[in-house]
C-alpha cells in the first residue's frame, strides 16, 4: 500500500465505493433468487365490470396522442362503464388533434372528456391530481402517450383485486420498437430487467415495489387513503405507490399481462428519462425513508430493499469516482487485485459478478430466446456505464435541492426501422453533461495507457468498457442533435437563422472532435514525458534492489540520473535567502521533503559513489557485504519516496492549467450553440 496521504485517501475512497457496489449488486441477486423462487399464479376474483376512469395525462405527444385514445377506445369494455379523461396540457397541434379526436368518439357513445387545466402546475402529477377531484369510479387506469393497451386489457386485469388491501395492479411493459436500434434494444432488455426480476420479486413478497407510472390501475380508494398524488418530486408514481404501501396497500405485478409501449429511439430523449428516473428516486428517498423507517408494522427487511431501492442510483457517482481512482492508483503501483499474486482471479471476479452471471438470468429470463438477448449484453455495459454520468448528475441535482421542470420524454410514433424521428419536432439538443461524458472519455484514454504501462493490463477490458461508454453516449447525444423550431407540423424550408444554427453546430461538432483528438494526443504525450519516465526509475530501482553485482547497479543508477534530470528541469521550485535551489518538488501544495527530487537526485549520485567504493572492496569482506545492504535499503526508500510522488505528477500546475484552457475551449463551444438554440427560440415566440 501506498505511502503519501493523498494516495491513502483514494485507495480509500476506491475501497469504500467497491464495497458500496457490491452490496448493491449482490442484493439485485437477491431479488433474482426471489423472482425464481417460486412462479405463482395469482388469485382471480370475477368482479364483473366495475366502474373505470382511464387517466390518459399528455403534453405535447401529436405523434402518438391519437393512436392512444384510438387504443383506449378499442378496449373490450362497457361504454357505460367506461369513463375515458384526456388531461391534455399540451401548447401545440396536439390541442386540435386530441379536440377533433374526443368529439369524434362522443359521437360514438364514449364517454370521453379533453379536460384542459389552462396551467402546467404540478406537470404530470397535477394533472391527474386535477382528474382525482371529478373521479368518482371504483378503479383508475392510467397510461402514459406512447402506450397501446390491448383490447382485452381491463377484463384481464381488473380480476386480479382479489383481496381488498390489494391497491394496484401494474403490468409489464411490452416494447413496440425494440428492433429499431440497438439504443431500443438495449432499453428493452434493461426496462425486462426491472420488470421481470425487481417487480416480480417485489409483487411476490412482502417487499415494497413501485408504480411504472403507466400502464397499472389503482383503486381508486387506495389513491385517497395515500395522500393522493404530491407533486414535489419528478417521480409522483414511486411517491404514491410508496406511501400507499406505508398505509398497508399490496402492490401486485402481472407479468403476463403486456402492454405494448414506445421505447425513445433518440439519444437525448433516454439521457433525459433517465434523468428524471434518477433524481426523482433520490428525491424520494429523502422525502419517504424517515417514515419508512419509524413504521412499526414495516418488516427490517422491507425496510432494507426500500432503502436500496430509492437510494440505488448513488451507484452512478460511486462508479465515477473508481472510474477517476483507478488510474491514479495503477500509476502509484497500488495493488488493486483480488488475489495479490493471482491478476487473472481479479478479471475472473469481475466477469463472474457481472457478465457471467448476467447471463444466467437472461437465459432463465428468455428461454429460448436468450441467445438473441445475450448477444445485447455488451452494448448494455455499455450503455449502461456511458450513462453513469448523467445519472449522476442527476443524483446531485436531487441532493442539493435542485427544482428542475417536469421534462417529459418525446416520443414520435416509431414502430418499424423505415420509421424517422430525425425530421420530426420535439428533437432534443445535447446537454451539458455531454461535456462531461468527453471529458470522461479522455481520461478513460488517459486511464488505459496507465494500466499498459503500469503493467496491469488486466484492467485495460473494465477502463475501456466504460471509456467506451462515455464516448459513444456523447458521440451519439451530439449526433441526434438536430436545430428545428417545433411549433409547426407544417413542412417548410429551412430559414436563414436555422441555416446558420446547423453551420454553427457542424463547424462546432468538427471543433470538439479536434479539441478531443489534440487531447487525448497531447495527454498521452504528457504521459510519456512525465509519468513514463517515473516507471522507468521505479523499474531501476527494482534491479538495484535485486542485484548484488556494482556493475549492474551502477547501470540501473546512472539510468536513473538520465530519467530524473528532464523531470527536475519541469518542476516548481523552491529558493532559499542565499537564492539556491533547495527543492524540486511535484507537490505544489504542502511540500514535503520525501518527495523533493534534488533531494532524491543527490541521493542517487551518493550511491553511486557508495557503489565505486563497495566495488574496490573484496567480495569475500564484511563491508562489501554491509555496503551492498545500505545500498539496497537505500534504494528502496527511493523507490517509495518516487511512487509517492508519481499521483503528484497528474496535477501538475502546467497539467491543471493547460486543462482548465481545454474545458474553457469547449464550455465556449457549447455557449455558442446554447446561444444560436436561444435565437431560434426567440424567433418561434415571435412567429407564433
Amino acid at each position: 500500500m501506498a505511502g503519501n496521504p493523498f494516495t491513502q485517501l483514494v485507495f480509500d475512497l476506491f475501497i469504500i465505493c467497491a464495497i458500496l457496489i457490491t452490496a448493491y449488486t449482490c442484493n439485485f441477486y437477491y431479488l433474482v433468487f426471489l423472482a425464481n423462487k417460486r412462479n405463482r399464479i395469482l388469485p382471480t376474483v370475477d368482479l364483473g365490470t366495475p366502474s373505470v376512469t382511464i387517466q390518459l395525462p399528455i403534453y405535447n405527444e401529436k405523434y402518438v396522442a391519437k393512436r392512444l385514445v384510438d387504443s383506449v377506445c378499442n378496449l373490450d369494455y362497457p361504454k357505460d362503464q367506461m369513463n375515458i379523461m384526456v388531461l391534455d396540457d399540451s401548447d401545440d397541434d396536439t390541442v386540435d388533434l386530441l379536440e377533433k379526436t374526443v368529439k369524434y368518439y362522443k359521437t360514438q357513445g364514449f364517454q370521453i372528456e379533453h379536460i384542459r387545466r389552462g396551467t402546467r402546475k404540478g406537470y404530470k402529477a397535477g394533472a391527474l391530481k386535477h382528474a382525482m377531484q371529478i373521479t368518482d369510479s371504483e378503479f383508475v387506469a392510467i397510461f402514459d402517450a406512447d402506450f397501446i393497451p390491448p383490447t382485452w386489457f381491463l377484463k384481464r386485469a381488473i380480476p386480479h383485486f382479489s383481496k381488498p388491501n390489494i391497491g394496484l395492479i401494474q403490468c409489464r411493459w411490452g416494447h413496440v420498437n425494440e428492433n429499431y436500434s440497438t439504443i431500443t434494444q438495449v432499453q428493452a432488455l434493461s426496462i425486462d430487467f426491472h420488470m421481470l426480476i425487481e417487480q416480480k420479486a417485489k409483487s411476490d413478497s412482502h417487499l415494497f415495489m413501485n408504480f411504472n407510472g403507466t400502464a397499472g390501475i389503482w383503486k381508486r380508494d387506495c389513491i385517497e387513503d395515500a395522500g393522493g398524488w404530491h407533486t414535489a418530486t419528478l417521480v409522483e408514481d414511486l411517491d404514491l405507490s410508496y406511501r400507499a404501501q406505508i398505509k398497508g396497500w399490496k402492490c401486485v405485478f402481472l407479468p403476463d399481462i403486456v402492454v405494448d409501449a414506445e421505447l425513445p429511439a433518440q439519444m437525448n430523449a433516454a439521457k433525459r428519462q433517465q434523468f428524471r428516473w434518477a433524481k426523482g428516486s433520490i428525491q424520494c428517498a429523502t422525502k419517504l425513508l424517515l417514515d419508512i423507517s419509524v413504521q412499526r408494522k414495516i418488516s427490517v427487511e422491507t425496510k432494507i430493499q426500500a432503502f436500496i431501492q430509492l437510494t440505488r442510483h448513488i451507484v452512478y457517482p460511486l462508479i465515477l469516482i473508481q472510474f477517476l481512482a483507478m488510474p491514479i492508483l495503477l500509476a502509484g503501483q497500488v495493488n488493486l487485485y483480488v488475489v495479490s499474486f493471482l491478476p487473472a482471479i481479479t478479471f475472473a471476479t469481475y466477469l463472474a459478478m457481472g457478465p457471467g452471471a448476467y447471463v444466467l438470468i437472461i437465459r432463465n429470463m428468455y428461454g429460448k430466446t436468450w441467445k438473441s438477448k445475450a448477444k445485447l449484453l455488451p452494448a448494455l455495459l455499455v450503455y449502461n456505464a456511458g450513462m453513469s454520468v448523467n445519472n449522476t448528475v442527476a443524483v446531485f441535482d436531487a441532493l442539493f435541492g435542485r427544482k428542475n421542470e417536469f421534462l417529459r420524454t418525446p416520443k414520435y410514433g416509431i414502430i418499424n426501422k423505415e420509421d424517422d424521428w430525425k425530421g420530426k419536432a420535439y428533437n432534443l439538443p445535447f446537454t451539458q453533461t455531454t461535456l462531461l461524458e468527453l471529458f470522461f472519455g479522455v481520461y478513460g484514454t488517459l486511464a488505459i495507457f496507465i494500466s499498459i504501462f503500469s503493467n496491469n493490463p488486466v484492467f485495460v477490458p473494465i477502463i475501456a468498457i466504460q471509456t467506451i461508454g462515455f464516448f459513444y453516449i456523447a458521440y451519439m447525444g451530439l449526433s441526434h442533435t438536430q436545430f428545428k423550431r417545433n411549433k409547426s407540423s407544417k413542412q417548410r424550408k429551412m430559414t436563414k437563422k436555422e441555416k446558420m444554427a446547423n453551420t454553427v453546430y457542424k463547424l462546432s461538432m468538427v471543433g470538439v472532435l479536434a479539441l478531443i483528438i489534440f487531447g487525448g494526443v497531447m495527454a498521452i504525450n504528457g504521459y510519456n514525458s512525465d509519468i513514463y519516465p517515473l516507471d522507468r526509475v521505479r523499474g531501476h530501482f527494482d534491479g538495484v534492489i535485486g542485484s548484488s553485482d556494482p556493475d549492474t547497479i551502477r547501470t540501473h543508477l546512472i539510468a536513473i540520473q538520465l530519467d530524473l534530470e528532464p523531470l527536475i528541469e519541469k518542476l516548481p521550485e523552491t529558493i532559499d535567502a542565499d537564492n539556491n535551489i533547495i527543492s524540486k518538488n511535484p507537490v505544489w501544495v504542502f511540500p514535503t521533503e520525501s518527495t523533493n527530487f534534488i533531494r532524491i537526485h543527490n541521493d542517487v549520485t551518493s550511491m553511486l559513489q557508495s557503489i565505486e567504493n563497495i566495488s574496490t572492496v573484496s567480495q569475500d569482506n564484511a563491508a562489501y557485504h554491509t555496503g551492498m545492504l545500505d545500498v539496497n535499503n537505500r534504494a528502496d526508500i527511493l523507490r517509495t519516496n518516487i511512487m509517492d510522488a508519481t499521483p503528484y505528477m497528474y496535477v501538475s500546475i502546467t497539467n491543471v492549467f493547460s486543462s482548465i484552457i481545454w474545458i474553457a475551449v469547449i464550455v465556449g463551444i457549447f455557449a455558442a450553440l446554447k446561444r444560436k438554440r436561444t435565437q431560434l427560440k426567440e424567433s418561434d415566440v415571435i412567429g407564433a
